[in-house]
């Protein structure tokens, strides 16, 4: 599928964030996409994840995270030195940033034309996973993957500490969590932590819950909410 790609001016909080959309050439009505990025932002391997999905018919707005701190358009390079700028830059911004920041993007997927208003979804890798789990909180957001989430038990994810895990009860869409066994950010007791929470949402709630386990070279264990 051709696709078309552009980059948008949001204004959140007199900010300027840019917004990466990539989506389908097509006339018609496609379900959207909030594309949260890891720490490096906007980088290559993740504007061609975006077209990709609007390949397969998803309209993707990629917002840059920490556009409150780096200039429009940056690129952090993903080595030792810029693994440590994209952490800093995480810790100096506030929780409720990244809450305006979602919300401005839900409204700009609403307000196209080429969007489906109810089937709006979001995704996100690492820092990136942890938005996109909160970003499951707004009731817009009708499905969640998260990949390789971090700080979600602990709360950390910017400034303050989230409250993130507390409010899993909050997700009213379906959820599909990736986890790397092997990954030194996300320990086995934060994955538990984890699971109990999702675990004791559904059966307190009536929700569905399912818990699959694949065993590869990299094993991952993936978690549907729905």
């Amino acid at each position: 599928m051709q696709i078309t790609k552009r980059n948008v001016e949001l204004r959140v909080d007199g900010s300027l964030m840019r917004v990466y959309v990539a989506a389908p050439k097509a006339a018609g009505k496609y379900p959207g996409i909030v594309f949260y990025s890891d720490i490096y932002q906007l980088g290559d391997a993740m504007i061609r994840l975006a077209n990709y999905l609007a390949g397969y018919g998803y309209v993707v707005a990629a917002p840059e995270i920490f556009h409150r701190i780096e200039p429009v358009g940056l690129v952090i390079e993903p080595d030792d030195l810029g693994r440590m700028r994209g952490n800093d830059d995480a810790c100096r911004t506030s929780v409720a940033d990244y809450d305006a920041d979602c919300l401005a993007v839900i409204e700009f997927l609403k307000g196209e034309s080429a969007v489906s208003p109810n089937q709006i979804g979001t995704l996100g890798f690492c820092i990136g996973g942890h938005l996109a789990f909160g970003a499951a909180f707004q009731n817009e957001i009708r499905a969640a993957v998260c990949c390789y989430p971090t700080g979600i038990p602990s709360g950390k994810l910017g400034k303050e500490v989230a409250d993130t895990i507390q409010r899993v009860s909050e997700i009213k869409g379906e959820m599909l969590m990736v986890f790397g066994t092997l990954d030194p950010h996300i320990p086995e007791s934060d994955r538990q932590t984890i699971i109990r929470a999702i675990e004791n949402c559904a059966f307190s709630t009536g929700k569905g819950y399912s818990l699959k386990t694949s065993v590869t070279s990299r094993p991952r264990a993936v978690l549907t909410l729905g």
